[in-house]
Formats: C-alpha cells, structure tokens, sequence
C-alpha cells in the first residue's frame, strides 16, 4: 500500500487529495471517478482535522492500492479520540431544515461517493477504509448505467 503521512490540519488537505488524485489517476480511473474520489477523502479529512485531534495536534497516515479485484482501497488512519463513521445514521435530507440535526453531511457524502465504507479501531488507531469499485467500461467508455446505479452499498 502506498502512503503518506502528514500532520493532521488544513494546511495539508491539498497535499492528501493531490496523493489520492495521482494514484487515482493513474490507475485509469474516470475522471468523474477521481473526483468523487478526492471528495470522499477530503471530507474524512476535514472530520478529522477537526474532531480527532480536539487542542492538539496528530498525524493522519492515507493509503492507496489496487487489490487484486480492481478495486481502489483507500485507509485513512489517525490516533485521535475513537469515531466510527458506520455509526452515524443517514440524515434527514426531506425534512425541514428546521427539524435537522446539524452535520452529517460530509459523512452522508463519503458514503455516496465509494462503495463501501468500513471503520475499525485497532489500539489506539481510528481505520477508516473505503473502498471503490471498478468501473465497468463499454466501447465508448464507462458505463454510464453502472455510474449512476450505487446498488448493493454496504455502509
């Protein structure tokens, strides 16, 4: 697995999506692909940023690969307070902004941008992995139907 660890902040979101972004890129992904990708990334970035590490600071390690399926796997890991994504509900998008619980968007997002979504916690290490699925392609290029269809999502 290829990685990069930095300093967790918004002075280094740049550099964690420009890492996914390359790797993504050249692993022939889709355009419209890589930026779903980028934005997953880098909304569990920003969760991060601002809620593992609360008054102090932490590194966040992201990992890439190809595994043998096709798939893109993407870990994110950090050693700040325990999250698990999974666990949030889904949010309410029909009801009245007045009624909505604040946040969760940008989990809402992750999830509708990979297939799959997994955290673990292993010691003192939050792992979040995210997993997409290859694109199906026809003589013209991805297929579209396949692109627009998120069956089958395990979160």
């Amino acid at each position: 697995m290829l990685r990069l660890k930095l300093s967790s902040g918004m002075g280094s979101l740049r550099s964690f999506v420009r890492f996914i972004s390359d790797f993504a890129q050249s692993h022939n992904l889709s355009g419209k692909k890589v930026r779903e990708v980028e934005l997953a990334v880098e909304e569990a970035m920003v969760n991060i940023f601002y809620y593992a590490y609360p008054g102090k600071a932490g590194d966040v390690t992201l990992g890439c690969e190809m595994n043998d399926d096709g798939q893109l796997v993407i870990q994110i890991e950090d050693m700040g307070v325990p999250f698990d994504i999974t666990s949030i509900p889904e949010p309410k998008l029909c009801a009245d902004i007045r009624n909505r619980n604040v946040g969760g968007l940008g989990i809402f997002l992750i999830r509708k941008m990979v297939n799959e979504v997994h955290y673990r916690r292993e010691g003192d290490r939050n792992i979040l992995t995210l997993i997409v699925y290859p694109e199906r392609r026809t003589c013209d290029g991805p297929d579209r139907s396949l692109l627009s269809s998120q069956q089958g999502r395990r979160v």
